[in-house]
């Protein structure tokens, strides 16, 4: 590398050389079998492309001896493609493959102009999108295992989140105070922060840190945080340096113009998510703005495949016993017949082969095209929350008394399922409805449909809502009820009352009502004739995002949050749905 760190890195020849090269850049090593990765790079050396994969910097067999989550991959990234591009056996082709982590180094990769395409998985650039509680419960694990380091500790992967579960049940409380102090090392560091308001100093140095090479974001990051090495749960916890607006992901690319970024990308991208992956905020969000943004190469160029998945593991269960593909995990060797299908268009420039969006529609259990993302076609329908549990397209009328319930931080609602990445809980499309009778939960339900109805685009839960608590958490989720009674998660939303507008935290006023947009990502589902449509609401999602201890920051023990829902004609609540066959008929009841 450009430090003269050395990166450990395998190189498959194929029988004729130069060749089209494929290159992945992975912290889980560079031959690792879970995902079928060491077969799925032979199999595309027999068809002719040199493979190059190489352990990212500071894990594997690369120097140095301890690792820095993410911190370097932008640079590393960057002199891995210009010392490919100029090797004899580069014919002028590169491309690159790979999810999750190994998906978001390719985004570093396609910040250099001799890399040809990229197909990310399950990941984004973390722009376009604001997430205001943390992730929890994979994290926590995640940092004590993957990497080189001292405190590292040799357990499997698929394994360190039943290792650390006690560890993770007991924590996740959430009490920091509004406006974190900044570190003493800091604010010696940079003494401006003393005349700045918060907002303002958390801006700047997020500027500041932008223009700085990697050596010294690693350097800052230790410095803000107190830390040794940066792992994933410190990335995390940089919203408190940097403001909440700034995402986990987004630090990983760090720009200070999303547009700046989207048009520094140099090669089209075939990207690919799941309806259930823990990043479909990032990658759909990530794919908007490269359309709206990018150059017109890579925007127009560029294309998305949306699969009924969660992060690398299966996603829609639901139909499992009449498409059993459903529930098969796919393998980095299921994929190599898509991709070298992708590198063949790209090398003859026909990308009008392929569609520009293929998604899946759950519930119909098909595969549909659209001629871009969000779907022109979709209307906006909004399904607005009644009394005694009704949800209705007719806006209330009538004055009716809102409803309660509490929420215990002792006793939160739990995770079930739903859009998350997990070895210990089964990630997609659960059963809730056995938590839907929990006191804490409210549920919100249609009558049944008399046709189907295609629910396919963005969601946001607009909620009129108050709180005992000076700062609490909404979670909304959207169910697909069947005919006989369960409640299937297709999709969840969650909101910090304190981040309600990101840029300018600020704590709740006990009692106020308040008017909350709660971002509920995107779905493709076919509620078949026969469903019913159903939200809930509740204020945890426990271990997936940690739970809010109520207290706004104030010292003390986590306490209790008597939550208040508004449905009534100056608080009309309401779920914002994207519908493709409306107004035909399919919401008569």
């Amino acid at each position: 590398m450009r430090d003269g760190t050395r990166l450990a890195t395998d190189i498959y020849l194929p029988p004729e050389i130069p060749g089209p090269v494929v290159a992945i850049r992975t912290p889980f090593g560079r031959d690792w079998e879970a995902f079928g990765q060491a077969a799925a790079m032979i199999a595309l050396a027999r068809r002719g492309y040199v493979m190059v994969s190489q352990d990212c910097r500071g894990t594997g067999d690369s120097e140095p001896s301890s690792w820095d989550y993410f911190v370097y991959e932008v640079e590393d990234g960057y002199d891995c493609i210009e010392w490919i591009s100029k090797q004899s056996w580069c014919n002028g082709f590169i491309g690159s493959f790979g999810s999750s982590y190994v998906g978001q180094t390719q985004w570093h990769m396609s910040l250099h102009p001799a890399l040809s395409t990229l197909i990310p998985s399950m990941c984004g650039l973390g722009v376009g999108t604001v997430d205001t509680t943390h992730l929890y419960m994979f994290l926590n694990a995640y940092a004590h295992v993957v990497g080189k380091g001292e405190d590292k500790i040799a357990v499997p992967i698929t394994e360190m989140e039943r290792w650390f579960e006690k560890e993770t049940m007991a924590g996740g409380y959430f009490n920091e105070p509004l406006n974190k102090p900044f570190s003493a090392p800091l604010l010696a560091r940079f003494p401006q922060l003393h005349t700045m308001p918060p907002s303002q100093a958390r801006q700047w140095l997020w500027s500041q840190y932008c223009n700085m090479t990697c050596a010294q974001r690693a350097e800052f990051i230790k410095l803000a945080l107190g830390v040794k090495n940066i792992t994933s749960v410190d990335f995390e916890s940089l919203s408190s340096v940097f403001g909440q607006q700034v995402s986990h992901a987004a630090i990983t690319i760090p720009h200070v113009s999303a547009t700046d970024l989207c048009r520094s990308i140099q090669a089209p991208p075939l990207i690919r998510t799941g309806w259930y992956d823990w990043h479909l905020n990032y990658t759909l969000a990530t794919w908007e703005l490269l359309r709206r943004y990018a150059k017109a190469d890579v925007a127009e160029h560029a294309r998305i495949i949306i699969a009924p998945s969660s992060h690398n593991s299966p996603g829609y269960h639901v139909a499992g016993d009449e498409h059993p593909e459903l529930l098969r995990m796919s393998s980095g060797l299921d994929q190599v017949g898509l991709m070298t299908h992708w590198y063949s268009a790209v090398q003859k420039g026909a990308y009008d082969s392929w569609p520009r969006v293929v998604y899946y529609l759950m519930g119909a259990n098909e595969w549909r095209i659209a001629s871009d993302w969000p779907i022109p076609q979709a209307k906006q329908v909004a399904f607005y929350l009644g009394s005694d549990g009704s949800l209705t397209t007719e806006s209330p009328q009538n004055a009716s008394p809102p409803d309660r319930y509490t929420y215990d931080p002792y006793n939160p609602t739990p995770t079930i399922g739903g859009s998350i990445v997990s070895f210990l809980y089964r990630p997609g499309s659960a059963d809730v409805s056995a938590i839907q009778n929990r006191a804490d939960v409210l549920t919100y339900t249609t009558q049944y449909f008399e046709h189907d109805l295609d629910v396919v685009g963005p969601l946001r839960m607009v909620l009129y809502a108050s709180s005992s608590a000076l700062d609490t958490d909404f979670v909304v989720r959207l169910i697909d009820v069947f005919p006989d009674g369960r409640a299937i998660q297709l999709q969840s939303g969650v909101l910090r009352a304190r981040y309600r507008n990101p840029e300018q935290p600020e704590l709740l006023e006990p009692g106020r009502v308040y008017r909350f947009e709660i971002d509920m990502w995107a779905t493709a589902n076919r509620f078949k004739r026969q469903h019913r449509l159903r939200i809930d609401i509740a204020s945890a999602d426990f271990p997936r995002y940690d739970r809010n201890a109520n207290r706004g920051g104030h010292p003390g023990n986590p306490i209790s949050a008597l939550q208040t829902i508004y449905h009534d004609p100056e608080h009309p609540s309401h779920l914002s749905a994207s519908v493709l066959n409306y107004p035909i008929g399919a919401l008569r009841y």
